[in-house]
Formats: structure tokens, sequence, C-alpha cells
């Protein structure tokens, strides 16, 4: 019998990705819930659309109540985290719900999202076992939701993500942005660029959650996700310029935020252990990758004004 995944913020980066490579899939029965549904995501016809807002309980019952799933993966939430409320609402409020909902049925996992921030300004590399001490909206959030999570009686893994890049992304993060820029003005203005960041392929995060549906016996838990390396942002730029070849980047024009930490990178001993997994895709093909899609992209005038 087929299993039924639910697939939570299936019309995002990361849900639409995983969709993509999830809609061939043996043995699985696909749902994808968002509160819109795009056309891009109509066309993928073995996917069966759920539109509601689950932010709001009473439509999460309404919509779920009469489907058994086995496995729920939740990639909710928003991406503009300035406003408090909203970011609270769309990470930990919808997780709570989800989890209120899921805690009393017979799934075999709950797979949730987490995020590197849920570590605050700690020394890197960052640990599972580390005291989490976030100092953003966005952190506190995910770390809410992981806390509610471990004291829920799930079956539930918390991939605590890095930074993950790749086709599909929207073009207000740094990759893209970049990107977009360097072809479009021929210009790109950034900070100094000393922050160290760990960049990690979107497909190396799907051949991992693949990975993790697919086995027998699940090891619930906290477990980092990323190459466990990190880069200056300075020097990916400056990755991204060279393969380009076209447009400038003005390092020092932008200040850095306040609550961003230094150097981020995770140690991804554990996820090794448990999973057998670690990442493939080298940074400088994920990178020509990534440019070439986003080129085609602005070739066709996606994101004309």
């Amino acid at each position: 019998m087929k299993k039924n995944i639910l697939i939570v913020g299936g019309s995002g980066f990361l849900g639409f990705n995983l969709l993509l490579k999830f809609v061939n899939l043996k043995n699985f029965n696909i749902y994808s819930v968002s509160r819109n549904i795009p056309r891009k995501l109509k066309r993928l016809k073995k996917i069966k659309f759920i539109k509601a807002d689950f932010t709001k309980y009473s439509s999460l019952v309404k919509k779920l109540e009469k489907i058994n799933f086995d496995i729920v993966i939740n990639f909710g939430g928003n991406i503009d985290h300035t406003n408090r409320l909203q970011t609270e609402k769309s990470h930990y409020k919808l997780c709570k719900n989800l989890v209120d909902f899921f805690k009393n049925k017979k799934i075999k996992l709950f797979l949730q999202a987490g995020s590197s921030l849920e570590y605050g300004k700690k020394k890197s590399p960052n640990k599972e076992i580390d005291k989490c001490r976030p100092n953003s909206i966005y952190g506190r959030s995910k770390l809410k939701s992981t806390e509610y999570l471990e004291n829920s009686g799930l079956n539930f893994i918390v991939l605590r993500l890095y930074q993950i890049y790749g086709p599909h992304q929207k073009i207000n993060r740094i990759i893209p942005l970049a990107i977009f820029n360097l072809k479009k003005f021929s210009y790109f203005e950034s900070t100094s660029g000393i922050q160290q960041r760990d960049f990690i392929h979107v497909d190396d995060l799907i051949s991992l959650i693949t990975k993790i549906i697919k086995k027998k016996k699940i090891k619930s838990g906290i477990f980092n996700v990323g190459k466990g390396k990190a880069i200056s942002v300075k020097k990916l730029l400056q990755k991204i310029e060279k393969n380009i070849n076209f447009g400038k980047i003005y390092f020092g024009k932008l200040k850095m935020r306040k609550d961003e930490p230094k150097i981020l990178v995770p140690s991804i001993k554990r996820i090794k252990k448990y999973y057998n997994w670690e990442p493939k895709i080298n940074l400088e093909i994920g990178l020509r990758r990534t440019i070439k899609y986003y080129e085609k992209e602005i070739s066709v005038g996606k994101y004309n004004s």
C-alpha cells in the first residue's frame, strides 16, 4: 500500500524543489499544502494540492481530517522576518497546529525544517548539544517549534538548515540577488563580506530527505544540515562574479546586521553517523548550475518589472 506524505509549504523554494523530486517517487502519494497554488505547481499532475492556511487550526482540521498520513514534512513559513507577529505565526503557530493535530495519530515521522539561527551567536562549529540562545525573531520562533516537537511524543526530526541555495529560490537571497543584479544592472553592492557561511545546494538536502523517508527505522532528534565548511561571503560573491564574467561587485557599501553572527558553520558528524549522508555537490558546480538557471529565467524576462 502506498504511503501518504504531506508537504506543507509546497510552493516555496524548499517545498517546490522537494515536489519536483518526489513527483515520481514510487510507493508514495504526495500531498502539497500552500496558501496559494501557483501555476508552476499545477503542472505537477501527480501531486494532490490543498489550498489552505494552516496557521488557522480549524482550516487544518477541515482539510486533513479525512486523510491518513504517514509522513509530514513542514517547510511552511514566510521569508520576510521583519514583522514579529507574522514571523511567529507562520513559523511557530503553524508548526504547533500541525503537531497538535498529528500527535495523537499514528504517523511514522514529522520532519521539521529548523534553522541554524536557533543557535544564536554561539561559537562555530555549532553542535546539536549546544545550548541555544537565538537573538532574532525568526531564530526564536524556530527554536520554540523545535522545543514543542521535543515534548510532543511524536517521532520527529528537526533538520537545522544552514545556507541552502539553488534553482527556484526568490531573488531576495544573497546568491540569486547577486546573479540578478550583475546580469541586469552590471553591479552589486555588498557588505564587506567578512562573514563566513556554510552553503549547501538544495539537491543535497533533497537527497537527505529522500534517504530519511525510505529508512525503515528512523532516528528521532535534531540534526545539523550543511557542508560542515564555511566560506566568506566575499569569496562566494567573487566566485559568482568570475563565473558570470559580467559586472562588478562593490564591497563595503552595506552595513552588516547587528544580530548577524560573523561565522556560522555546523558540525555535521551526527547526520553522517545516523543517516550515512554528506553533501556531494561541490560549491563551484552548484554555483554554475544555479547561475545557469537564473540566466535562463532572466533571458525570458521572468524578473522584468
